[in-house]
């Protein structure tokens, strides 16, 4: 009998394991907020928190020099704000400190990663290379160019005068300045844009550029049917980020030109600072830090709006003539 029983154990197939179960739901939610806990009071206690205090803080006569918001003022800093010409002077600057770095860093970082991703050897070094200018910190960053921009000393000024052109004052005439200020952002800060365009190079599928070239289309043809129209995404995301990046510009202004010549230069970040900590005016400093993130959230806003149409128009006609 007993031989029996272990004849059957022994054809009787063992047990196929089911499959694993997952954890409950409310201990992977548990996990992650406890994952989550200390960023949140960090982002909490020194983001939101500063914030809504600079909010409350943009209505009343705060002062350094004084402890608590001192007297309630209402909208009167807003209301001075607006009215100050030197507050829409320093945005204009921003503004147009924004229109003269935002197109050459898209485009360039698309042309560069392009070029890198379709180098055939020494592709690290290539990335290396553009990429290496953005992790060097403002102050390097600006001691560096100060030396390029040394008239009859500086690089930049030998490179011109080579061609037989007059050498101008690349920081010290205002026609100059802030474009001189334009070149120095453009080659510091293009490595990030560039890093973001070849993350969605990588993403575009081999294949099809293996089927344009079968149907014919050379390296300019696949470049424009094929790597713009599906980079339209990242197109969007880069040029929102950059907006917002170059609104916010104030280190390199700060340290090169200290604002000048004659306040050409001074950004509305700088603007604020001077009122806040060299007026000691921290409530209407406060009102025109608001006043200012208003504009960066409108003007990113309509861009993100307007370039998500844009990709979207990219990709249906990239469909419709795959």
């Amino acid at each position: 009998m007993a031989s029996t029983t272990e004849a059957v154990d022994r054809i009787r197939p063992a047990p196929v394991p089911g499959p694993a179960r997952p954890g409950r739901p409310e201990s992977h939610g548990r996990s992650a907020a406890l994952f989550l806990a200390p960023f949140v009071v960090l982002y909490v206690l020194f983001i939101i928190g500063p914030a809504l205090y600079g909010l409350v803080m943009s209505f009343f006569d705060t002062s350094m020099v004084k402890p608590g918001l001192r007297s309630f003022a209402g909208f009167d800093n807003y209301a001075e704000a607006l009215g100050s010409s030197d507050f829409w002077h320093s945005l204009w600057h921003t503004i147009w400190f924004t229109i003269l770095t935002t197109p050459p860093l898209v485009v360039l970082a698309l042309v560069f990663a392009i070029l890198a991703e379709r180098v055939p050897r020494g592709r690290w070094f290539f990335r290396l290379a553009f990429f290496l200018p953005y992790v060097l910190p403002s102050a390097v960053v600006a001691l560096i160019w100060l030396f390029l921009y040394t008239p009859a000393l500086g690089l930049a000024g030998k490179i011109v005068t080579s061609v037989g052109l007059t050498e101008p004052n690349w920081l010290g005439d205002q026609n100059w300045a802030m474009v001189s200020l334009a070149i120095t952002t453009v080659w510091w800060t293009l490595g990030f844009n560039f890093v973001l365009y070849l993350a969605g190079l990588q993403e575009i599928p081999r294949e099809l550029y293996e089927a344009s070239a079968i149907d014919g289309a050379g390296p300019w043809q696949q470049i424009r049917r094929v790597t713009i129209p599906l980079l339209g995404r990242t197109t969007a995301l880069v040029v929102v980020l950059q907006i917002i990046a170059s609104l916010k510009v104030f280190d390199q202004m700060y340290i090169m030109t200290d604002g000048g010549p004659n306040f050409s230069t001074r950004s509305v970040l700088q603007y604020i600072y001077d009122v806040g900590f060299t007026s000691y005016r921290t409530g209407y400093a406060a009102a025109a830090s608001t006043l200012f993130f208003l504009v960066v959230l409108a003007i990113s806003a309509v861009w993100l709006m307007l370039t998500r149409r844009q990709s979207l128009g990219w990709a249906a006609k990239a469909g419709g003539e795959g």
